[in-house]
């Protein structure tokens, strides 16, 4: 898939530097959508759809429209310039779920989603540049990439536009792109894609957090724990000779008010693991219809002949110590033993488990009842 690369290498020479063009990076054939099973996910309600449509000679140039659609919004498209995305549709189509196994290389917690967009001819989303890392892979049809490496603070793009769209683009590289080639693009690179009749593209993008949403975040949740009804106090104030002094010993007792976080490595470690892994504000972990006990989970099991991760629910993990290592699934900690301390790297690392997996795990201590915890949280499910 990367084209003769070790991932090793790639890493060390592409991830965040470079883009990379890799030719046949899947096989023909291999995109388990078509346009109008993609249209017809944009038309349901709990699906995250956006219609982009270019008309060069309006004001403003771009459109962009909402889901959920109607059959008739499509209908009524021109032959060419629009744009269908679907977002997070790998918890919709589980082909998607696992195309994302072809990226174990990079880890879990830097995974975003897989978004699949549909272009009719000379259909596009115009040149921008993303804040986060992106596999461009190539379904039917073709798609032209042009990439430039300029400035794109907010004073270089059109304004007043719903995109982040630049207002003058100097591409400086240009790539046609048949089915199964794929083109990675670290965050900053301009690109511009656009379809030569009609085509399919997938997009598996890898976030980053922002600092300041990361420095907030935890601050919040140091606040969220501490007492809000503890004042500052200083029963031993002496006279001072100018009221307009902040004096030395106010000072300290400031800094220690500020120092009193927990910035110890432990505390910012466990809040991270929950931090990255919780469910993003508007999401939601399906819950399961019914909990099961131990022999009701064996019969499902049974039956099914698989366990699923859900897409809904980020697994991750930190070996915390020999002792102790703590799995992290949608922001809720889960401290493990060292005779369970391989459930973490079997959980996180693999999205599908056979039921003769399944079983041999279960004749560990303690591993039915953090599967049934797993399941009645909604991180995991039995295929339909």
């Amino acid at each position: 898939m990367l084209g003769g690369l070790s991932a090793a290498g790639f890493l060390a020479d592409y991830w965040q530097k470079r883009p990379l063009l890799v030719r046949g990076a899947f096989p023909q054939g291999f995109c388990p959508i078509s346009p109008e099973e993609l249209a017809g996910l944009a038309c349901e309600e709990e699906v995250e759809s956006r219609l982009i449509h270019q008309q060069p000679q309006a004001d403003p140039p771009w459109q962009v429209q909402h889901g959920p659609f109607a059959e008739a919004d499509f209908l009524q498209l021109p032959q060419s310039h629009w744009t269908v995305l679907v977002q997070e549709i790998n918890k919709h189509v589980p082909a998607f779920a696992l195309l994302q196994d072809a990226f174990t290389f990079i880890p879990n917690w830097r995974l975003d989603d897989v978004m699949v967009s549909y272009a009719a001819d000379q259909g596009g989303v115009g040149p921008h540049a993303d804040n986060y890392d992106v596999f461009l892979i190539q379904g039917p049809g073709q798609r032209r990439w042009r990439l430039g490496y300029q400035p794109v603070g907010p004073e270089h793009l059109i304004p007043g536009l719903p995109l982040r769209v630049l207002a003058a683009f100097q591409a400086e590289e240009e790539y046609l792109l048949n089915e199964g080639d794929m083109l990675y693009l670290p965050p900053g690179v301009v690109h511009e894609g656009v379809a030569i009749g009609e085509a399919l593209t997938i997009s598996v993008g890898f976030r980053a957090p922002n600092r300041v949403e990361l420095l907030s975040a935890y601050l919040a949740d140091c606040l969220a724990q501490m007492d809000g009804e503890a004042f500052y106090a200083d029963p031993d104030l002496p006279v001072q000779a100018n009221p307009g002094e902040i004096s030395a010993a106010a000072l300290g007792k400031i800094r220690g008010i500020i120092r009193s976080l927990p910035l110890d490595e432990q505390s910012i470690d466990r809040w991270f693991g929950s931090f990255i892994t919780d469910v993003r504000p508007g999401h939601y972990l399906p819950e399961p219809e019914q909990a099961l006990d131990h022999n009701t989970f064996l019969q499902l099991l049974s039956q099914h002949g698989e366990l699923w991760r859900s897409e809904y629910a980020r697994f991750a993990y930190v070996t915390e110590s020999d002792t102790l290592t703590q799995l992290y699934v949608a922001g809720e900690v889960y401290p493990l033993e060292p005779e369970q301390s391989f459930l973490a790297p079997l959980l996180c690392g693999q999205r599908v488990y056979t039921q003769e997996h399944i079983l041999a795990v279960l004749q560990r201590p303690g591993s039915m009842e953090l599967l049934l915890s797993l399941y009645q949280l909604g991180a995991l499910y039995f295929p339909d």
